[in-house]
């Protein structure tokens, strides 16, 4: 095709390379006339581009302006950085409109909730009475004996001296004490005894230590509310609840040593409140945070379906027993001032053979001793060989063990109305109980 050809003039804004290369057929344009350069801009040149150059997204001609510098169209990222703004518009305006069709459609909700607050609670609650007991319960953990392990006390006075379980740091050579704040300390062992299943540790140099204040035992009845607190399989500072479920209960416990010294014989405060091994020593407390008991014992299930096997259960099943307070305070008063506690006694020895009903004096006594020590409490209230014991102060004894719990739950120096069962017949006889130290 010839330049004759063109439809019309070039523009006036690009000149053909020189040279034999053949243009484009849509580049093919007649002559500039001079009229045409005449027209051009007198102050800018025209740039000379070494030939036509295509836009790579439209095959258009590259423009010139602002004498002659290249203007493109969009670029590649460009391109993308509108798509991107684009992409975040429409996002969020979707994402508006969902909020708006949650919430009207009811999808995403907020569930009511009470304010918090810092009240306390009544002092006579279960919560009450742990905010009021905890910083004077402490843990023990021992070792000693060829084993270790845990148990509850807690605190009798500023001095530092500590109420717990004689089966708990019986044969212990290290006792740590760990407060309910977590602070650990090593405590001495002041002293013990079996037969009531108590010991006094003592901790020096720790400051504001808080005492828990004793109640009475004789003042408890049964159905009373009740919280014990302790460190069963070594949680510390648990605290459970329940109630009295009964009192004056004789239970023993121990008896593992063959001379049967570390047997204890305890008028028990029964409790429903869960106690689990760790609880030893621990405080049973009264709606008043006052101590009524020291928790010590527990009936477990029997393994056996039938209830054949001897072994039992670790776990409590409701049948937890304390150690009365006011047993507790006199063994620990007697302990921390001569390291030793004293028994009351009657001065007889019992058949525990016995299958009758009641406590039988045994008639030959041990070891060519008499049964009934002369000129003790029970010779000089008139008690002889085989006489049959079946009250003490009226309540019915049914063995000899229970007659020992009886007796023990006294005071040395307490009088006591026994009544004997001898020749068919009863009578009551005053006895004055005498004293014997366990060692």
């Amino acid at each position: 095709m010839s330049d004759s050809q063109q439809s019309g003039p070039a523009p006036s804004w690009w000149s053909r390379p020189a040279g034999p290369a053949e243009p484009h057929p849509q580049d093919r344009t007649a002559p500039a006339t001079p009229a045409a350069e005449e027209a051009a801009d007198p102050v800018a040149e025209p740039v000379a581009l070494p030939g036509p150059r295509y836009d790579p997204w439209g095959e258009r001609p590259l423009q010139v302006v602002d004498h002659g510098k290249p203007r493109r169209g969009p670029g590649l990222w460009q391109l993308v950085v509108f798509g991107a703004v684009i992409a975040l518009l429409a996002g969020g305006v979707g994402g508006y409109l969902g909020i708006l069709a949650e919430r009207r459609t009811g999808t995403r909700l907020e569930l009511p909730q009470a304010a918090a607050d810092d009240k306390g609670r009544a002092p006579d609650s279960v919560a009450g009475i742990a905010a009021t007991a905890l910083p004077g319960v402490v843990t023990l953990h021992v070792s000693g004996g060829g084993g270790s392990g845990t148990g509850t006390g807690f605190v009798l006075d500023e001095q530092g001296h500590i109420l717990t379980n004689n089966h708990v740091v019986a044969d212990a050579k290290d006792i740590t004490v760990t407060f309910s704040t977590g602070d650990s300390v090593s405590a001495e062992l002041v002293g013990r005894d079996g037969g009531y299943d108590l010991a006094v540790v003592k901790v020096s140099g720790v400051r504001g230590l808080r005492p828990l204040a004793l109640g009475n035992s004789e003042n408890v009845r049964v159905g009373d509310p009740v919280v014990a607190i302790g460190a069963p399989f070594d949680l510390s500072n648990t605290v459970t609840a329940g109630i009295i479920s009964a009192t004056g209960r004789p239970i023993t416990a121990g008896g593992d040593k063959r001379d049967g010294s570390d047997i204890s014989y305890v008028d028990a405060l029964q409790t429903d409140a869960p106690i689990n091994p760790g609880n030893s020593g621990g405080p049973l407390l009264d709606s008043r945070a006052h101590v009524i008991g020291i928790n010590s014992a527990i009936r477990g299930a029997d393994k056996g379906e039938d209830g054949d096997d001897p072994t039992r259960q670790s776990g409590s099943i409701g049948l937890g027993f304390a150690i009365p307070v006011n047993q507790g305070k006199r063994v620990a008063e007697e302990l921390i001032r001569t390291g030793r506690a004293t028994h009351p006694v009657i001065g007889v020895t019992l058949d525990m053979q016995y299958k009758g009903d009641g406590a039988r004096v045994d008639a030959k006594g041990e070891d060519g001793k008499p049964s009934v020590v002369a000129d003790g409490p029970g010779a000089r209230a008139g008690i002889r060989p085989g006489d049959v014991i079946t009250k003490v102060d009226g309540v019915r004894v049914h063995g000899g063990d229970e007659l020992i719990i009886k007796i023990r739950a006294h005071r040395p120096g307490d009088r006591l109305g026994l009544t004997v069962l001898r020749d068919g017949k009863e009578r009551t006889l005053d006895v004055v109980l005498g004293s014997a130290s366990d060692s």
